[in-house]
C-alpha cells in the first residue's frame, strides 16, 4: 500500500493538454491542485490501519480491502464499508476515485480463466496486474468508449479507420496502437489506463477489439482535458466542490503507442471484449462501488436540502416536508438496493462472492431520473437564496460591506457567514459549472439511460413474472359460474 505522499511522488511526466498548453507535471499545475489534495487525503486515509481499510493478501502483503476479491457476504460487507468510508471523504463527488476501476480489475482476476480463450492465454497478465494493483495501490483510470464521431456506423465503417483506438502493427514483443478513446475521467492524475471498448463490436471490428493496460506517461499517449472548474475560483469557501473535487475528464489519443504482450488482456477478439465485463464479476464489482458512492452522494444532497429548509424556516411547512420525504425516498432506494444486492448475493463456482445483479442494475436503470430529480428538489427548496449572496469571501472580510450583509443576509438562528457558507455550497452542487457536469455525468454514468435499463431488463426474472400471470389466469375461465348475489352469500362459507 502507499500513502498520499507516495501517490504524489509516483506522478511522473505525462503529455496532458489543457487550456491550449502542454502540462508535463500535473503536480505543478493549478488545474489539478484541488483534486491532487483530495486524492492524497484518500490514500492517507486507507494507509492508516485505524480506518480498517486494509487486508492481508493470500501472498502475504497488505492491500486496500476494496480490491479484495470477496469470498463471502462478510467480505462484501467489509468492502462496502471501505467504499463508503472513501466516498464520505468526497461526499460521493469524485465519481472515478481509484476504487472504481480498481474494482473492475478485481472482477477480472476473480474469473481470470475467461481471458484464456485467446491462444496466447492472457489470464496471467490479468493476475499480475491485479496483484500489482493490490500491492502498490496504483491508480487506474479507464477509457472504454469510442469517440462520438458517427454512432450510426461500426468502427470499421468510418471513413478514417483510425478514429477508434486500433492495432496498426503486430510485433514479436507486442503491438502498436493508434486512434482515440473516451471518457478518461481522472486519467490526468492517474498512474495507469485500462483501455478497451464496452459497447459491443461486430464482425469486421477485430482491429478495434483490444483490451490492454498502459502507463499514463507512455510515449505517444496524449490526454486532452476539458476546461478545468478549479482555476479562476476565488476561494474554497466560495466554491468548496469545484476547488477540491474536479477530477477532470479527457480524450485519450494514441499516437503509435507500443503495448507489450504482457500488458494485453484481449487481442482482436470481439467476443472476449464483452466476456471480460459480463462473464467475470468486473461490471458488477465496478458498479457496486458506484452505487455505494451514489448513495453517499444522495444522502449528502438530502442533508443540504434539510439544512436549507431549516435555515429558511420552512422546515415545518407541509409542502416542504413532502419534498424532503421524496428526497428521502430517492436516497433510500439507492442505498437500500445496494444493500439488497449484497445481502442476496451468492458464491459462484470459482469461489468468489457476487452481489445480486437484479438489485444492482434496478436503480441504475433509474439513475438518469433519480439524480436530476434530487437536484431539482434541492434547487426548488433553495429558491432565490443561492442568488442572494456576496460575490466572494472578500465582502465577508470587509468591515464596511459586512455592515449591510450582517443585517440583510442572515437567518433567525444563523449569522451571515453561516448562511453564506451553506448557500455557496448548495450553489456549487446545483448551479455552478461543476454542478452541471455532475448532473450530466450521473445521468450517463454507466452509459446512455437505455443501456442501463437494458442491464436491468436482462437481469430481472421476467420468466417467473410471466409464469405468475399464466398461473393466475389458469384459475378461471369462460366456464366459471357467476358469483351469487351478495345477499345470497353465506358468511360462514367465506374463509
Amino acid at each position: 500500500m502507499r500513502n498520499g505522499n507516495d501517490y504524489l511522488d509516483s506522478l511522473g511526466k505525462r503529455e496532458v493538454y489543457i487550456n491550449g498548453e502542454k502540462v508535463s507535471d500535473v503536480r505543478k499545475s493549478p488545474s489539478f491542485k484541488g483534486i491532487l489534495g483530495t486524492l492524497k487525503k484518500l490514500y492517507d486515509f486507507s494507509y492508516d490501519p485505524e480506518n480498517h481499510m486494509q487486508f492481508t493478501t493470500e501472498w502475504g502483503t497488505r492491500g486496500n480491502i476494496i480490491y479484495n476479491i470477496p469470498k463471502s457476504y462478510e467480505d462484501m460487507r467489509q468492502r462496502h464499508e471501505a467504499i463508503k468510508a472513501w466516498a464520505q471523504i468526497t461526499m460521493g463527488f469524485v465519481g472515478r476515485s481509484p476504487d472504481h476501476v480498481g474494482s473492475f480489475l478485481a472482477g477480472f482476476a476473480a474469473n481470470s480463466s475467461v481471458f484464456d480463450r485467446d491462444k496466447r492465454k492472457f489470464s496471467s497478465n490479468v493476475i499480475r496486474h491485479y496483484r500489482n494493483l493490490v500491492d502498490t495501490d496504483v491508480y487506474f483510470s479507464y477509457a472504454i468508449i469510442p469517440p462520438q464521431v458517427d454512432r450510426s456506423k461500426k468502427a470499421h465503417e468510418l471513413p478514417d479507420k483510425r478514429i477508434q483506438v486500433s492495432v496498426v502493427e503486430e510485433r514479436e514483443d507486442g503491438i502498436v496502437v493508434r486512434g482515440s478513446q473516451m471518457l478518461a475521467t481522472g486519467a490526468a492524475v492517474a498512474d495507469v489506463l485500462f483501455v478497451s471498448c464496452i459497447p459491443p463490436l461486430s464482425e469486421g471490428d477485430e482491429d478495434y477489439a483490444l483490451s490492454f493496460v498502459v502507463p499514463v506517461g507512455a510515449k505517444g499517449l496524449k490526454l486532452y482535458c476539458r476546461s478545468p472548474y478549479e482555476t479562476g475560483k476565488s476561494s474554497v469557501f466560495d466554491y468548496p466542490m469545484s476547488t477540491r473535487f474536479d477530477e477532470s475528464d479527457a480524450t485519450v489519443v494514441f499516437d503509435d503507442v507500443f503495448i507489450p504482450w504482457e500488458d494485453i488482456f484481449a487481442y482482436r477478439d470481439v467476443k472476449l471484449l464483452q466476456a471480460q465485463f459480463f462473464e467475470t464479476p468486473a461490471h458488477i464489482y465496478g458498479n457496486n462501488q458506484a452505487q455505494v458512492r451514489l448513495a453517499v452522494k444522495l444522502r449528502f444532497i438530502s442533508g443540504l436540502a434539510a439544512s436549507v429548509s431549516r435555515m429558511n424556516g420552512t422546515d415545518r411547512i407541509q409542502g416542504v416536508l413532502e419534498r424532503l420525504g421524496e428526497l428521502a425516498s430517492l436516497a433510500s432506494i439507492v442505498e437500500g438496493m445496494a444493500l439488497a444486492s449484497e445481502t442476496t448475493g451468492s458464491v459462484m463456482d470459482r469461489g468468489y462472492f457476487v452481489p445480486n445483479p437484479r438489485f444492482l442494475y434496478g436503480p441504475m436503470g433509474l439513475q438518469a431520473e433519480i439524480y436530476p430529480r434530487a437536484i431539482g428538489i434541492l434547487r426548488e427548496l433553495s429558491g432565490a437564496g443561492v442568488l442572494q449572496l456576496p460575490s466572494t469571501i472578500n465582502e465577508l472580510n470587509n468591515p464596511e460591506t459586512m455592515k449591510d450583509l450582517s443585517k440583510y443576509i442572515r437567518s433567525t438562528d444563523f449569522d451571515t457567514v453561516s448562511r453564506t457558507k451553506l448557500f455557496k455550497l448548495v450553489w456549487d452542487v446545483i448551479g455552478s459549472e461543476f454542478a452541471g457536469r455532475h448532473l450530466q455525468y450521473e445521468m450517463f454514468y454507466a452509459g446512455a439511460p437505455y443501456v442501463s435499463r437494458m442491464y436491468a431488463y436482462r437481469n430481472f426474472d421476467y420468466q417467473s413474472a410471466t409464469d405468475a400471470v399464466k398461473k393466475f389466469m389458469s384459475e378461471y375461465g369462460l366456464e366459471d359460474e357467476h358469483l351469487d348475489e351478495p345477499s345470497k352469500i353465506n358468511p360462514k362459507e367465506i374463509r
